[in-house]
C-alpha cells in the first residue's frame, strides 16, 4: 500500500512540473508613444491574448533623453535571463537595453549608443536581439536613416527617412562591435526581425517604401546571421500597410503578427512553408492600444509569477 501511495505520489508531483513547464505565450509591447514603459499579455493557443496587470506598465522607462520605451524586443538568453531591448527616442542615436530573471524584477536601464559615431544618424527605431548559438554572440538590429549614405530610396520614403537594417554584437553587453549593415537591397526598409529555420536565418522585414507605397512584409534568407541575406520576397500580407512584424513558431506553424497601423488594429497571417500564408486576423483578439511588440515563449511558472 505504502507502495502505491508512493506511485501516485511521484505521478502527481511529475503532473505538476510538466503543467508549470508547459508554455505559454508572452507579447511584450507599448501604447499611445511609449511613455509609461512595458506593457505584457498572455495567451495560451497565440490568438487569445489576455493583458497582465490590468494592461498598466511593467517598467518605467528611464533611459535616452527622451525616455520612451517604444517597440520592446525580448528574448531569452543562454544565459538564463531575459533580455530587453527599445526604442528610446524618435531622435536618438541610441537603443534602451535591461535584462531580467523573472520579468518583473528589470536591471538598470542603459542607452547603448550604437550609433554615436555616426553624428548625421538621425534615429534608431525598432531594435531586435537575437542569440546565435553557432557564435555564442547576442545580435542587437534596428534601422536607422543616414541622410545621403544610401541614394537608392532617397526620393521614395517618407518625408526625410530612407532607413536600412544596422547592427552590433556582443557576448556581455559591455562591450559592442561597431554598426555595420545589416540589409540594404536599394529600397527603404525596417522593422526587422529574425527567425532561425534549421540552419538557415530568416529575416522578416517591412518594405517602407511610400511612393509607389508598398508598406508591406516581406522575407529574407541567409545562411549566416550577420550577412549575406537575399533580396526580398513577394509581400505576405495583404492589401494594407503593415509594420512591426513579431513571429512565433507552433510546430510546423509559423504566425506572423503585425500592425495595420493605418486600420489601428492588429492582424496574422499563417503558413507551415514560409511561402503560402493565410489571413487569421479575424482570429486574433489582443488588449486594445497594443502597439509593435514581440511574442516568446515562457513557461506557465514564469506566467503565474506575472499573474501574482
Amino acid at each position: 500500500m505504502k507502495t502505491v501511495c508512493w506511485f501516485l505520489f511521484l505521478l502527481t508531483q511529475l503532473s505538476i512540473a510538466t503543467a508549470q513547464n508547459k508554455s505559454v505565450y508572452l507579447f511584450s509591447y507599448f501604447k499611445g508613444n511609449g511613455e509609461d514603459g512595458l506593457h505584457l499579455a498572455w495567451s495560451a493557443d497565440g490568438l487569445k491574448w489576455q493583458a497582465l496587470k490590468n494592461d498598466s506598465s511593467f517598467l518605467t522607462p528611464t533611459a535616452g533623453k527622451d525616455k520612451l520605451m517604444r517597440d520592446p524586443c525580448i528574448i531569452r538568453g543562454a544565459d538564463g535571463l531575459f533580455h530587453m531591448v527599445w526604442t528610446v527616442s524618435w531622435n536618438e542615436r541610441t537603443v534602451g537595453y535591461a535584462s531580467s530573471k523573472d520579468l518583473i524584477h528589470w536591471s538598470t536601464q542603459q542607452a547603448i549608443p550604437v550609433m554615436e559615431h555616426e553624428p548625421t544618424a538621425l534615429n534608431c527605431w525598432a531594435p531586435e536581439i537575437f542569440y546565435d548559438d553557432a557564435t555564442k554572440l547576442y545580435m542587437i538590429y534596428w534601422a536607422t536613416t543616414i541622410p545621403g549614405r544610401f541614394p537608392q530610396g532617397d526620393s521614395t520614403g517618407d518625408d526625410k527617412y530612407n532607413h536600412r537594417i544596422y547592427y552590433v554584437t556582443t557576448n556581455d553587453f559591455k562591450t559592442f562591435s561597431k554598426a555595420a549593415v545589416l540589409y540594404d537591397k536599394g529600397f527603404n526598409v525596417i522593422d526587422a526581425t529574425i527567425q532561425k529555420n534549421g540552419k538557415q536565418y530568416v529575416l522578416f522585414l517591412k518594405d517602407e517604401t511610400r511612393y509607389p507605397p508598398q508598406k508591406n512584409l516581406r522575407i529574407a534568407y541567409s545562411n549566416t546571421l550577420t550577412g549575406g541575406y537575399s533580396g526580398p520576397s513577394t509581400p505576405i500580407t495583404g492589401k494594407y500597410w503593415a509594420e512591426g512584424p513579431t513571429v512565433l513558431r507552433q510546430g510546423n506553424r509559423w504566425i506572423v503578427y503585425f500592425d495595420k497601423y493605418r486600420e489601428h488594429q492588429y492582424g496574422a497571417i499563417t503558413s507551415s512553408d514560409l511561402v503560402n500564408w493565410t489571413e487569421i486576423s479575424d482570429k486574433l483578439e489582443l488588449p486594445k492600444g497594443i502597439r509593435h511588440g514581440t511574442v516568446l515563449p515562457i513557461t506557465k511558472k514564469e506566467l503565474d509569477k506575472l499573474l501574482k
